[in-house]
């Protein structure tokens, strides 16, 4: 029974997707001014993991990650390098996909941009003032807080203690606000900045609004999971619940979750703080394989610690993971016990993976597993369990290329096995060299072979 720890009831809960076998998941992705770093590479390669547990589980992810790509930042980055927008924005995605294909990571479903949506913003907004959940102020439009069911409770915080934390803003939005607490859902057009048509008048939409009108508009009303980083909670996800469930009457997410972050000398890693450090400058100097092991294998709600010593033990354990899968010997037939102990370790392996996507007690199984490989047991179905988990860790070996002199003997095996109508066996040699790329021809004249 896979159980998720659901941010918003603080507890572990079984997932029952709202249509058996399909998951609808929605993760907040970067603003894309500047490569990402260590930070948000640690949730993509988190949310990348746990779809890849779900879809090795059986279902099938309808999987979407958004690119904020009209901000602030984006647009002072364009005037400082005196182009636009667009063309810092294109660059930065396209530098984003590089970096996480290096990663492994598998590409969503749908990568969303934001500035292809700002109609279906307009109208989404035009629906909130309608319905009285906004106003508009001098061109701006703001979200009124106070009519929003449990505002914040993802964040376990209530308005009242919000409210008073925000008593002291005297500045200019705060006093044209009805109430400090309200956001804002549209931005006045300024001077020499990019700006859309609105009935309200010209401007930009804010951040909140874009992934609640991507999430409804590509996955419907109500999404399975809803992801991001755990500094997103407030006021990111708790104002994209707000407006949504205002605007559609349902519930927006069944399930939050949100991954720890990457710390340097106990402090969170990012570009505020200039402790950063970017992956693309990373795989410059450390093996792809070896930074995607490091960010996959501490449980995505636990904070992972950037440290030498932490690269150092993710090299070490991806060479022995890499020993073990060049040693293994697919070609072994497995014993009655030899097949109860491998069914064992898949058994143990789901239990601990479906206890909140827990991949170190996961990896814990897998381990006792490598040692089992080396003592000498292989297979077909030994090689598919290893690769079934090297899919979901995002971490990929390359076989050997088998000898000349060893695929010969294999066929000769195979004969053998069919002259004694040992044809399971005999199948079994056929399907491990089709798997190595080595193609079987049964002519007049023998078996003959050739590499795809």
């Amino acid at each position: 029974m896979l159980k998720i720890y659901n941010t918003m009831s603080r507890h572990l809960e079984e997932f029952q997707p709202l249509e058996p076998g399909k998951v609808k998941m929605y993760v907040c992705g970067p603003t894309v001014y500047n490569y990402i770093h260590v930070g948000n590479a640690r949730s993509v390669v988190a949310f990348d993991v746990i779809r890849k547990y779900l879809e090795y589980r059986g279902f099938t992810v309808d999987y979407v990650s958004n690119f904020t790509d009209v901000d602030d930042k984006i647009i002072k980055v364009a005037h400082n390098e005196s182009t636009t927008p667009q063309e810092v924005s294109e660059r930065y995605i396209r530098a984003f996909y590089e970096d996480t294909a290096a990663l492994s990571v598998k590409k969503a479903t749908h990568n969303p941009k934001a500035t292809e949506y700002i109609s279906d913003m307009v109208v989404f907004i035009q629906d909130l003032i309608d319905k009285k959940f906004a106003y508009v102020v001098d061109g701006d439009v703001y979200f009124r807080v106070a009519k929003a069911k449990d505002y914040a409770k993802l964040a376990n915080k209530n308005l009242a203690e919000l409210l008073e934390g925000a008593s002291g803003r005297l500045d200019e939005e705060a006093a044209r606000k009805e109430s400090a607490a309200d956001f804002a859902l549209w931005k006045a057009e300024k001077t020499g900045e990019i700006s859309w048509d609105a009935p309200w008048g010209a401007g930009r939409p804010g951040w909140h609004i874009e992934c609640s009108v991507m999430s409804t508009s590509l996955l419907g009303d109500t999404i399975d999971i809803h992801g991001g980083g755990a500094d997103l909670e407030f006021p990111h996800h708790t104002n994209e619940i707000a407006q949504s469930e205002a605007k559609t009457g349902q519930k927006f997410a069944n399930y939050w979750m949100h991954n720890g972050f990457v710390n340097v000398d106990g402090e969170k890693m990012s570009k505020s703080l200039g402790n950063f450090t970017t992956v693309h400058e990373l795989l410059q100097a450390i093996e792809p394989r070896v930074l995607r092991f490091f960010l996959a294998t501490t449980h995505y709600r636990r904070p992972v610690n950037f440290t030498e010593e932490g690269l150092q033990d993710a090299e070490n354990n991806v060479k022995k993971l890499e020993n073990a899968y060049r040693n293994l010997d697919a070609s072994a037939v497995l014993s009655e016990t030899e097949l109860i102990e491998l069914s064992v370790f898949q058994t143990s392996f789901k239990e601990a993976m479906d206890d909140d996507f827990n991949i170190a007690n996961g990896l814990t199984v897998f381990y006792d597993f490598i040692s089992w490989v080396n003592k000498g047991h292989g297979g077909m179905l030994t090689l598919e369990f290893f690769d079934q988990v090297l899919e979901i860790l995002g971490i990929h070996f390359e076989k050997a290329e088998r000898l000349a002199s060893e695929i010969e003997a294999m066929i000769e095996a195979r004969q053998v096995a069919r002259e004694v109508r040992d044809f399971a066996k005999a199948d079994e040699i056929r399907d491990q060299l089709k798997a190595e790329g080595i193609v079987l021809e049964d002519t007049k004249e023998g078996v003959r072979w050739h590499r795809e």
